[in-house]
């Protein structure tokens, strides 16, 4: 995973160590803001939604929880892996060459 953690740092979620762990907690006002303009489903929505908040200027912070690993993950090593590279070029792609946009006005 530190490969992933390099690949989000380089384009698209700079202000938060780790995208995939821990929960993420919003206001209303800000889940309103970040949520509606969501594209990705797949195992790198998380990555989206905390570029969106990024880019909208929402304040974010980490706070570290106490974590348990329970058997049975539905990631597939490799193949999950690859899906969420994937996903992260295309969240950087499709930002950077405006076919998606962030609608800080959409409710």
């Amino acid at each position: 995973m530190h490969g992933f953690h390099s690949m989000v740092k380089l384009f698209c979620v700079r202000s938060v160590r780790d995208t995939q762990c821990g929960f993420k907690l919003f206001t209303r006002a800000a889940a309103r803001a970040c949520f509606v303009n969501l594209h990705v489903s797949g195992w790198a929505f998380d990555v989206e939604l905390l570029y969106i908040a990024e880019k909208l200027g929402i304040t974010i912070s980490e706070i570290p929880v106490t974590w348990t690993e329970i058997d049975g993950s539905k990631i597939v090593p490799v193949l999950s892996w690859l899906q969420m590279g994937k996903d992260l070029v295309l969240i950087w792609l499709r930002y950077t060459a405006g076919i998606w946009t962030i609608d800080s006005k959409r409710k």
